[in-house]
C-alpha cells in the first residue's frame, strides 16, 4: 500500500514561485506511475504533470514552461517546482501514484495524498 503526504505549499503573489513535495512510503513506488493534480473550490480536479517510473514527464498545457515534477527514487520524494504563478495556480495540490503511467486522469491513480493548499494573489 502507498501513503503519501503533501507539504511545499502556501501564499504567494502573482510571479512567484513555490515548490511542492511528496514523500511516499512503500516498496512498490519505484514502479508506479506519478502524477500532481490540483482542484479549485467548485472545480473538477485536474491534471497538472505526469512523470513515469524511468522518468519521463507530460504536463498540462496551462502550465508547459512554468511548472517541473521530477521525482528522487532514492529519497522516495515527488517534487513540483512551480514558477511564474498566476492567481489561476490556486486551488488544493494532490499527489498520486498508480500502476499507469503519464496519464493525466483522476481515475487512473489509486493512491492519493491529503493535499496541499497552494494560494496566488
Amino acid at each position: 500500500h502507498v501513503q503519501l503526504v503533501e507539504s511545499g505549499g502556501g501564499s504567494v503573489q502573482a510571479g512567484g514561485s513555490l515548490r511542492l513535495s511528496c514523500g511516499l512510503s512503500s516498496h512498490p513506488y519505484k514502479q508506479c506511475g506519478l502524477a500532481w493534480f490540483r482542484q479549485a473550490p467548485g472545480k473538477e480536479r485536474e491534471g497538472v504533470a505526469a512523470i513515469s517510473s524511468t522518468g519521463a514527464t507530460i504536463y498540462a498545457d496551462s502550465v508547459k514552461g512554468r511548472f517541473t515534477i521530477s521525482r528522487d527514487n532514492a529519497e522516495n520524494t515527488l517534487l513540483l517546482e512551480m514558477s511564474d504563478l498566476k492567481p489561476e495556480d490556486t486551488g488544493t495540490y494532490y499527489c498520486a501514484g498508480g500502476a499507469w503511467q503519464l496519464l493525466l486522469r483522476p481515475t487512473a491513480y489509486n493512491y492519493w495524498g491529503r493535499g496541499t493548499q497552494v494560494t496566488v494573489s
